[in-house]
Parts: C-alpha cells; sequence; structure tokens
C-alpha cells in the first residue's frame, strides 16, 4: 500500500504573507482583529489623484475667489508706499534699458479699435479663459484636474502675500506720470480701478500680476494636455497677448509679470511635492472616491466573521471510501 502522507494547511501557507487582518483567541473562540490605520496611510491616500466631484468644485472655487476677493480688498491701500514703490519700479526698468510701458500705452491708445477690445480683454478673458479650462480639465482630464487645480490655488494664495507685502500703484495712477487710463479715455466699461468702480477694488495691489500668473497656468496647461497643435499654439499665445494688454492699458508694468511668473512657480514646486509628479504625468483618468470607497468596504473582512484558517494546522482526513472500491482494492 505504501506510506501515507499527512499533508497540513501549514505546509500549503508558510509561504503565503498573512492576512491584512490579525487573529486573536479569547476564552477559547478565535475572532479576527481588524489592522491599525496609520496616520501616514491616510495622508498618502490624500495624495492620491482622484476623480473631482461637481458639487464640491463649484462651492470650492466659488468659497476661494470669495475670500480671495475679501482679502485682496482688505489689504491696506497704503497710498503713499504704492506710490514710492512704483517710482522705484520705473526707474529700475529705465536703469535695465528696459522701460517701454510708456511707448506701448500710447502707441496702442492711437488705434480705438484696438485698445478698447484690449480694456474688454483685460475685464472678461482673464475670468472666462481659466473657467473654461477648469471645466475642460473636469470632463477631459479628471486624472490631472486636482494637482493643477492646486497649482493655481497656491499661485493666487501666494499672490495675496505679495499684495499686502509690496503695495504698489499701477502705471496709470503714478503721480506725474504721461500713462493715459484707457478705460477712462474711452469709456468702455471692463475695469475694477477705474471708473464707477474704483470704489470696489484696491488699485495698489499691482504686484504680483495675477493676469499673468493666471493667463500662464491656463496656456502651460493646455500645451501640456491638449491633442490638437492649434490648440497648443493659441495656449502658447495667451499669456504672451495677456502681456501686451497689461500693459498696453497701462495697468501693469513688466515686471509685475514678473512676479507673476514667480507666483505660478511656486504653486507647480508644491504641487510637484504633494502628489510627486507634474500634472501632465499623472494618469488622465482615475477611479472616483465613491467607487474606491466601495471597493474597499467589499474587501474588507465582515465583523464577527470567522479567522482565517492560517494559524493552527489541521490534518486532512483520509476520503472515506465506498464498499465497491475498498473490494476492488483487496482483489487488487
Amino acid at each position: 500500500m505504501g506510506e501515507s502522507h499527512v499533508t497540513t494547511e501549514e505546509d500549503r501557507t508558510a509561504a503565503i504573507p498573512s492576512p491584512v487582518a490579525d487573529t486573536a483567541t479569547v476564552s477559547g473562540s478565535t475572532r479576527v482583529v481588524p489592522p491599525k490605520r496609520s496616520p501616514l496611510r491616510g495622508l498618502r491616500a490624500l495624495r492620491v489623484p482622484r476623480r473631482p466631484r461637481l458639487w464640491f468644485e463649484i462651492l470650492l472655487i466659488a468659497v476661494s475667489y470669495w475670500l480671495y476677493s475679501l482679502v485682496r480688498n482688505a489689504v491696506p491701500e497704503q497710498k503713499a508706499a504704492a506710490l514710492r514703490n512704483a517710482d522705484w519700479i520705473w526707474s529700475l526698468e529705465h536703469t535695465l534699458g528696459l522701460a517701454f510701458e510708456e511707448a506701448v500705452n500710447h502707441a496702442v491708445n492711437s488705434v480705438t479699435w484696438l485698445i478698447v477690445s484690449m480694456n474688454y480683454y483685460y475685464a472678461t478673458l482673464h475670468f472666462v479663459v481659466t473657467i473654461a479650462v477648469l471645466v475642460w480639465l473636469f470632463r477631459r482630464h479628471p486624472g490631472r484636474y486636482a494637482a493643477t487645480r492646486l497649482i493655481l490655488f497656491a499661485t493666487t494664495a501666494v499672490a495675496l502675500l505679495g499684495y499686502y507685502l509690496f503695495p504698489l500703484a499701477p502705471p496709470r495712477l503714478m503721480n506725474g506720470g504721461a500713462f493715459i487710463d484707457t478705460v477712462m479715455v474711452h469709456q468702455t466699461w471692463g475695469s475694477m480701478a477705474s471708473g464707477n468702480f474704483k470704489h470696489m477694488s484696491n488699485q495698489y495691489a499691482a504686484m504680483p500680476s495675477m493676469h499673468i500668473g493666471w493667463s500662464l497656468w491656463c496656456g502651460l496647461t493646455v500645451c501640456a494636455l491638449a491633442s490638437a497643435p492649434w490648440a497648443r499654439i493659441l495656449g502658447l499665445l495667451y499669456p504672451v497677448a495677456t502681456l501686451v494688454v497689461i500693459v498696453a492699458t497701462a495697468n501693469h508694468f513688466w515686471l509685475d509679470a514678473v512676479g507673476g511668473m514667480v507666483c505660478l512657480s511656486f504653486g507647480i514646486a508644491l504641487s510637484y511635492a504633494w502628489y510627486g509628479s507634474l500634472p501632465h504625468r499623472l494618469p488622465k483618468r482615475v477611479p472616483s472616491l465613491d467607487g474606491a470607497r466601495a471597493r474597499l468596504r467589499l474587501r474588507r473582512p465582515r465583523k464577527g466573521a470567522p479567522a482565517p484558517a492560517g494559524a493552527s494546522a489541521r490534518v486532512s482526513e483520509p476520503r472515506a471510501q465506498t464498499p465497491q472500491a475498498r473490494a476492488a482494492a483487496e482483489e487488487s
């Protein structure tokens, strides 16, 4: 008959790692002990891109912009300091040989249809294009949305610090300057710092320029993620056109644009540090948060479920033989 070999469950599970849930024996009965949650594990979970939720994003953007406007307008205007800083910036640009804002302002102002178009450009596209890019990201690149949105939010947040630490008058408000306030001259709607709207906005918060910060964010995002070549070209041209507009309308110095670029660089660095990658290298689509939670619930052991058979060795019993099988074995 040969020797019989007894196989235990321990032999089969020796090379298999222990399950997530531990077991404990209390009063002769075995129960499942759920694993302890690590704070670092929860932090890592927050850093994993997930599909954004529409209602949350609308609420977040609305509240964030309201807070941004509130804080920006609550920063003391500090008119005297803002005018001194404007004189210093203008002098620095002359020293660098790059004080071209006044020439551009006067040249464009001589073409009525062009400067009127730029006034409306300055007033509207700053918001319209930024919102459009956010919607496009939400619909077409949900996996990259959170990381890209973080760049925009961080850029805007650090700009508030600049408004507080370095109040700056725009060129059109300089003492004794020859700059033209194009909104006032052409009576166009569109500047929160001119005409009837000048009391609703802090006029001395020109550094950094968020028109450049936001437009460059839009342009780089579209250029990195769009598949159509024409869309990429438009993405690159948008911040360039915005730079021309803010200078021609005498709302910013070109150094304000440099400040906007610095703020955007901070936002990109923060997003990279949090997600461990640039947005365009993240997956385009990711599972929703609700779906991930549902799968996690399915994987968890039910409360009161028996312990997995890995801790105790069970000897496998030989199967019972039928009378016909025993007779055939005896005859052989």
